[in-house]
């Protein structure tokens, strides 16, 4: 039985975003100091409390020059966590930690980047320079027969889990048009009142067989920030705790980073189902007792994975699962509830844990009515992270 003892005794007490836009013009550090600057006041706490600070690989930006931007002063805990969009709950997990242990009072995670008018992370990694290094060496499998691109290395999955469950591309399109049903009706996602059909779904152009471009996540300059302390501090504080009941991490046997071409089937996210038995264990609940779920969706064929590591569904039956409204609002499962990273905005799933929150604090723009219970999970693919976030009562 797993059993983390930050579960229940930590909440988030504080979110704050810049806008999601395609071009911020101002610098990466600016994005970040603003989201966490937004965060704090959000938290109704002073700069000087905060004394712990968490990112994730590629954001660009040292936790010092935040604090000194800022005048946060003293740090006593500072975390990076590896594998991009797969760290994003792992933040939390590594602030709910901190503040646990007494090693920090109140830490702030965030992320913070112009992936639009900046580096674009979709690009490829074939102009990476040829260092000796593990990364290119494993990179060297792949690129030479054209795998170069994240959505490349997702297809050859997909590819396998549509034949082998008999799913279609239009079940993809069903996460698509959920997700861009939700952003719009959320003035702050970048889709906003531009929901898509399945026809148009269908009609959007391939990106890698079985994805077309509305199967991919959009690119995104913008920040997000998130504050984490104790439940007990919390509760002195203006907005309602929101009670992380479980956090975890997962790595699965034979992982590679996207590329896990080579366990003994392609038809699960084994890194997901490490965390999910964690998070459920941890917290008591179950998929029944979840009222919404973020899941990560950089693309759509994860998140029918997902539903089944989860255990929302069995295995090979999340293509039914998806059908009838089952994941929009008034659905039974209502997912992605801002929009998404195809709908709102991606920032590698720091955006979804804020739509949780506000999910708890019953503030969002697309409420699920009665929410007590929600499910966050992070980048798949690749070592990842959950959450399950509560109103504690």
């Amino acid at each position: 039985m797993t059993t983390h003892s930050f579960a229940g005794q930590v909440a988030i007490c504080g979110i704050g975003a810049t806008e999601f836009s395609k071009k911020s013009g101002r610098s990466e550090l600016r994005l970040a100091v603003e989201a966490v600057k937004a965060a704090i006041d959000d938290a109704g706490i002073a700069p000087e409390q905060v004394n712990g600070m968490v990112t994730y690989s590629s954001d660009t930006n040292p936790d010092t020059d935040i604090a000194r931007s800022l005048g946060i002063g003293e740090l006593t805990f500072f975390s990076r966590i590896h594998y991009g969009g797969g760290a994003a709950c792992g933040t939390i997990q590594q602030a709910a930690l901190a503040v646990d242990a007494g090693v920090a009072d109140y830490v702030v995670c965030y992320r913070a980047f112009n992936e639009r008018s900046g580096n674009r992370f979709g690009a490829g990694v074939q102009g990476r320079a040829p260092l000796p290094n593990a990364e290119n060496a494993h990179l060297g499998a792949y690129i030479p027969v054209g795998l170069l691109t994240p959505a490349s290395w997702v297809a050859m999955a997909a590819q396998r889990y549509l034949h082998v469950n008999g799913a279609t591309t239009e079940d993809l399109g069903r996460v698509a048009v959920a997700d861009r049903k939700h952003a719009a009706t959320n003035p702050k996602a970048w889709f906003y009142e531009q929901p898509i059909t399945l026809e148009e779904h269908q009609a959007s152009r391939w990106i890698v067989d079985p994805l077309r471009l509305l199967d991919c996540c959009q690119e995104t300059d913008g920040a997000q920030a998130i504050v984490v302390t104790t439940r007990e501090r919390a509760a002195d504080l203006p907005n309602m705790p929101v009670v992380i009941e479980a956090a975890a991490q997962g790595s699965g046997k034979g992982q590679d980073m996207m590329t896990s071409y080579y366990r003994d089937d392609l038809l699960g996210l084994p890194e997901m189902s490490v965390v999910a038995r964690q998070l459920w264990e941890t917290s008591g609940m179950g998929p029944a007792d979840m009222d919404a779920a973020i899941l990560y969706d950089h693309f759509t064929p994860y998140v029918l994975y997902q539903l089944e590591e989860l255990g929302f569904c069995e295995k090979g039956e999340a293509k039914d699962f998806v059908r009838d409204g089952r994941i929009e609002l008034g659905g039974e499962l209502p997912i992605n509830l801002h929009g998404g990273q195809l709908g709102e905005a991606y920032l590698h799933g720091m955006n979804g844990i804020a739509e949780a929150v506000r999910q708890v604090r019953r503030t969002a723009v697309n409420q699920v009515e009665g929410l007590e219970r929600i499910v966050v999970t992070a980048g798949t693919g690749v070592p990842t992270s959950g959450l399950v976030l509560s109103s504690g009562s």
